[in-house]
């Protein structure tokens, strides 16, 4: 085997028995770092150490990796400007905590005969977070369901530095802890909102339903007084 020492320098070719007896006489480890070389080579090193630089390397590097997670917020084609408003908020939240947000338009009945409203709050909306974010995808029509994808804008954080007394230092954790439920609450507020616009549609489409039953039944009995009427006439 060709031998490489723990310094990089090349040991020339060695027997195994060679190999072994130079890395414990150095206190490390012998390592076989290409098998399919011709001969194959082995280095003297640390093997631990060298195990942990790996796992270190590894560790930071999945720490530098951002993840980023999609919200969804549901609209409908004739929202009012309030409820607007509201779920803007709650866009404009997400974006600012680097997330990306699926803007979802929700058609029912007819209203799929006028897609152009939906679009019409899809450009909007993209035009009221232009300093926030960027459409990532423009807005397409998916079914009854008309889509487009905001993308955050990349920012560099904002780093405060801030010295003060205990007292201050205090307060500032009883903030930080009162975050977490004003969070949650937030995000329960965004799933009740989707959850009635949902809601809202499912009841539309089966009065909807029924009202097509009820046509249906009105022509069937017409048409049973109609023959009946033929008949007399016919006797």
């Amino acid at each position: 085997m060709r031998l490489v020492s723990a310094d990089g320098e090349q040991l020339g070719i060695k027997s195994s028995q060679e190999a072994l007896s130079i890395a414990r006489a150095a206190g490390l480890d012998l390592v076989e770092v290409a098998a399919n070389a011709s001969p194959p080579v082995c280095r003297i090193m640390d093997w631990g150490k060298h195990k942990y630089e790996q796992d270190q390397r590894a560790k930071e590097a999945k720490r530098k990796q951002s993840q980023v997670v999609v919200k969804e917020m549901k609209f409908r084609p004739k929202i009012d400007v309030h409820d607007y408003e509201t779920k803007k908020k709650h866009v404009v939240r997400f974006l600012e905590e680097g997330s990306k947000v699926k803007i979802t338009i929700m058609f029912r009945g007819r209203e799929m005969s006028h897609t152009e409203l939906g679009r019409k709050i899809l450009d909007q909306l993209a035009e009221d977070l232009q300093e926030l974010a960027t459409p990532e995808s423009m807005p397409k029509l998916d079914g009854r369901n008309m889509l487009m994808v905001l993308a955050p804008l990349s920012k560099e954080p904002k780093v405060q530095h801030k010295r003060g007394s205990a007292k201050g230092k205090g307060k500032g954790k009883s903030r930080r802890g009162a975050a977490a439920p004003e969070r949650h609450d937030a995000d329960a507020e965004v799933e009740a909102l989707n959850a009635a616009a949902e809601a809202e549609v499912r009841d539309d489409l089966d009065s909807d339903d029924g009202g097509e039953m009820v046509a249906e039944e009105a022509l069937e009995e017409e048409a049973v007084a109609a023959s009946d009427t033929a008949a007399d006439a016919d006797a």
